[in-house]
């Protein structure tokens, strides 16, 4: 996945915002909660998204996935697929789905039913 594929990606996630920050790097949020960010790892595009923690205890035992540089050292469950060969296009975007998911179960019922997400439960 490509860090425009990637942006394309979250852009079709309902109610996603996205800014640059952190080192220019392209951050989606949902109701003001991140669930998604792609920056550069040595020139590639390095893509970070919140996991379950049975996720976060798995995917970094792949290779070119690690749990998530800042994220993870302050025990949040987050990974970051940083290389070949890492998760296929298919399982990244899933995985990114999911964390889209449980950013969006975690906000609040009122939040959920301003964005018109409010078929998502808590």
């Amino acid at each position: 996945m490509t860090r425009d594929e990637f942006n394309s990606f979250c852009a079709s996630l309902p109610q996603s915002t996205h800014v640059i920050q952190w080192g220019n790097s392209n951050v989606w949020k949902i109701g003001g909660k991140v669930y998604a960010l792609c920056g550069w790892n040595d020139g590639a595009p390095a893509f970070t998204f919140k996991v379950s923690e049975m996720a976060f205890e798995i995917l970094p035992d792949m290779e070119g996935i690690r749990p998530a540089p800042y994220l993870a050292s302050r025990g949040l469950k987050w990974v970051q697929h940083y290389a070949e060969p890492g998760l296929s296009e298919a399982e990244l975007r899933n995985n990114i789905t999911y964390s889209y998911d449980m950013i969006v179960a975690k906000l609040t019922k009122k939040k959920r039913a301003e964005l018109g997400l409010d078929v998502y439960t808590a």
